[in-house]
């Protein structure tokens, strides 16, 4: 039995992208990795590690979705930090809708999510020297807080790689 590792995103534009470049760009110093751009999306919902045969079933569940384009925006950026690690996000508000709609929908396959918080990961932080310093500087940065439109998401597969994860979209779908 072959597994894959899947995931509901929504992908950035590349304008999105690059805003988002120079925002990690301006990040304060800390031990880590910057999400690659051409990587960067929305998790509506992980699947984790599932049977491959399973995927053509995920795939008509998903096509069933009838979701309107909405728009969202880089609104603010956060930063959680536990024990081993730290992940630096950016807050892209009005995906909550979509995201029940994904969880809806897949309701019979999976478990529903319990929390759903709309972030994007533009950092994984394994050590920072000062914390206060580091949030400090974080609240400082300075993003347009542009607004693009959301057309669209995914059915991604993950391959774990050295160098990182590598994504590819399985089947996408269009909001009307």
């Amino acid at each position: 039995m072959e597994k894959i590792r899947t995931f509901v995103s929504i992908d950035l534009p590349e304008n999105i992208q690059k805003e988002i470049k120079q925002i990690q760009n301006s990040l304060p110093s800390f031990e880590g990795k910057k999400t690659e751009p051409e990587n960067l999306h929305l998790t509506l919902k992980f699947l984790g590690e599932i049977d491959k045969k399973k995927v053509g079933e995920i795939k008509e569940k998903l096509r069933e979705i009838k979701f309107k384009e909405f728009e969202t925006k880089i609104a603010y950026i956060g930063f959680f930090y536990n024990k081993k690690y730290g992940v630096v996000w950016i807050h892209l508000p009005n995906c909550e809708k979509i995201q029940e709609e994904v969880d809806e929908k897949l309701s019979s396959l999976f478990e529903k999510e319990r929390r759903f918080m709309s972030h994007l990961t533009i950092a994984r932080v394994k050590k920072i020297k000062n914390k206060e310093e580091f949030l400090k500087k974080l609240r400082e940065i300075k993003f347009q807080k542009i607004r693009f439109g959301v057309k669209s998401f995914n059915l991604k597969k993950s391959t774990l790689m050295q160098e990182g994860p590598v994504y590819e979209t399985l089947e996408e779908y269009g909001l009307s």
